[in-house]
């Protein structure tokens, strides 16, 4: 079963999606929107029905099981690994192993990747991920020497997703439940926001804070943020990440 949004919906279409699917599901880019797959039975089509309206499906033969582990391929950037636990990484690099049976992000994105590319540029210090989903990038920072590292979200099912990822990669991480857009964000230098770009416009970090990671936009996106400078930009499949510098 397979629904389609448009890529304005499609943070909350996730959210429906992991609350209908606990288990797991698939999500791919389109070039107009997001494609979210479930592999279900009839009761789990009824309720994708009841919930998105418009919907397609295909039977699947068996052996689709090992077909959704194959969909979900460990990546490498820099000398940070993040894979699925079914995967070994290399002897010689910080892994992040992240379980995708919630889906909440499991370092495949685009925008996930660009941020990993961008921390790598940054000296460890303290960092809050905003936004912290499954805690590929908390658990990340972590593994890179930063600290401490808070993760905060909204959701408390992401955020026992974090903290199940997190024990399962030894790393310790703050959690912290709230809405980073209602109030003041924590003193750290160094705030990693991967949402989108109208909430990254509405972020106001703290003096402490030195330097930016935002992503969750596409690249004909600019968002900016008062009392910083845009330093650097990375671009995949047409999803940006920029690295903003407290100005001097």
């Amino acid at each position: 079963m397979a629904a389609v949004v448009p890529a304005e919906r499609a943070e909350a279409a996730r959210a429906l999606m992991i609350e209908l699917f606990p288990e797991g599901f698939e999500e791919r880019d389109l070039a107009d929107g997001v494609e979210l797959v479930a592999y279900t039975d009839a009761g789990g089509e009824e309720r994708l029905w009841a919930a998105f309206g418009t919907v397609s499906s295909d039977r699947v033969e068996n052996g689709w099981g090992q077909r959704w582990r194959d969909f979900h391929q460990p990546i490498q950037v820099g000398r940070l690994w993040v894979g699925p636990p079914w995967e070994t990484p290399p002897a010689d690099v910080e892994a992040v192993v992240i379980d995708p049976g919630r889906a909440f992000g499991t370092g495949g994105h685009a925008t996930t990747r660009l941020c990993l590319e961008l921390l790598l540029e940054l000296e460890p210090s303290g960092l809050v991920d905003i936004g912290c989903g499954s805690g590929v990038i908390a658990i990340a920072a972590a593994r890179l020497g930063f600290g401490p590292v808070l993760a905060v979200d909204h959701d408390p099912a992401a955020l026992e997703a974090t903290s199940r990822n997190a024990r399962a990669n030894g790393v310790e991480l703050e959690l912290s439940s709230a809405d980073a857009l209602a109030g003041p964000l924590p003193p750290v230098e160094v705030l990693v926001a991967n949402i989108s770009e109208s909430s990254v416009r509405q972020l106001v970090p703290d003096m402490a804070t030195r330097a930016v990671i935002a992503s969750g936009y596409l690249e004909s996106e600019r968002p900016s943020l008062p009392g910083f400078e845009a330093a650097e930009r990375r671009v995949l499949q047409g999803w940006a990440a920029d690295l903003f510098r407290r100005a001097e």
